[in-house]
């Protein structure tokens, strides 16, 4: 069960091995692009391609929807970056239920865990798998492994390193769960020591320039590509996607921007940061350069 890329490397994994999918679940198909065209998500895609079975329901809690699972008889469900699966459905399967979340389980429990781990300016993540109960990414601990964050990560690339960690983590623990006989080892969570990474909205994402310059870097890139930090000048929005710490102490009021030579600094409360790539509403995603080119005096007072 699944939706978007992040799914499909588990899906296509486990796939490719000896284990049988009976069927692959997904949201149903919704507009999408400027035209606003119906497309499937990229699990049904994969799904299509690869001649899976594949259910749509609209409401998990819908009879019939865990009549259909019941149906299949299967031995385990394998969630992944998919909606909150009711009890009725979950119980189903003989070995339960697991869930793969993008974090080390029990920090981040929430929506938001790749990028929140990046704006709190987190050195290392990871990968949990997990069986489903109740409440939210509180299931036991099944397996988990680690993944270094750089210091030139931003979401869109720490997703893609744990999109493929996820998936061979997913197939060891369903190959460990089989062996086990659906009785792996299992560990607790100590909900002591758990961290909210609650869903990122659009008020969330813009950026506040009386923080240090650390936190400014780590914020934008935390929201890099998606959904994106902004600022808000001359009535447009503006996002900006890639920055580079300066550290000569910040000159005059916090949020201050200077173009110099082609390129342009703005003051945060403790010192500057370059800003490297960013996104005039309604233009492209560009260079500092290349937006200073198309918008001569754009940043002029």
């Amino acid at each position: 069960m699944g939706t978007p890329e992040f799914a499909v490397a588990s899906l296509r994994i486990l796939f490719k091995s000896k284990h049988k999918i009976s069927a692959v679940v997904t949201v149903p198909d919704k507009p999408k692009g400027r035209g606003l065209k119906v497309a499937p998500s990229p699990v049904k895609k994969f799904s299509l391609e690869n001649n899976l079975a594949i259910l749509q329901p609209e409401k998990l809690k819908d009879e019939k929807f865990a009549g259909e699972i019941k149906s299949l008889n299967p031995d385990l469900i394998v969630v992944v970056a998919f909606r909150i699966l009711p009890k009725e459905v979950y119980t189903i399967p003989s070995y339960g239920s697991i869930n793969l979340h993008a974090s080390l389980l029990p920090k981040y429990r929430g929506a938001a865990p790749i990028n929140r781990a990046i704006i709190n300016g987190e050195k290392e993540t990871g990968v949990t798998t997990f069986f489903l109960r109740d409440k939210v990414d509180t299931g036991n601990i099944i397996m988990q492994n680690y993944c270094e964050i750089s210091e030139e990560d931003d979401a869109g690339s720490l997703h893609d390193k744990l999109m493929e960690l996820g998936a061979l983590t997913v197939y060891s623990t369903v190959n460990l769960i089989e062996q086990s006989g659906g009785n792996p080892p299992v560990q607790n969570q100590d909900d002591t020591q758990a961290t909210p990474a609650p869903k990122i909205f659009k008020n969330d994402c813009k950026i506040n320039w009386n923080k240090p310059a650390e936190k400014v870097y780590n914020f934008i890139r935390g929201l890099s590509p998606n959904p994106g930090a902004y600022v808000v000048y001359k009535d447009k929005m503006i996002k900006i996607y890639k920055s580079k710490k300066i550290n000569e102490v910040s000159g005059g009021k916090h949020g201050a921007l200077n173009v110099i030579d082609d390129k342009i600094f703005v003051s945060c409360s403790d010192a500057m940061i370059e800003v490297l790539e960013l996104q005039l509403e309604g233009k492209k995603r560009m260079s500092a350069a290349e937006f200073l080119r198309g918008s001569k005096g754009f940043f002029d007072n």
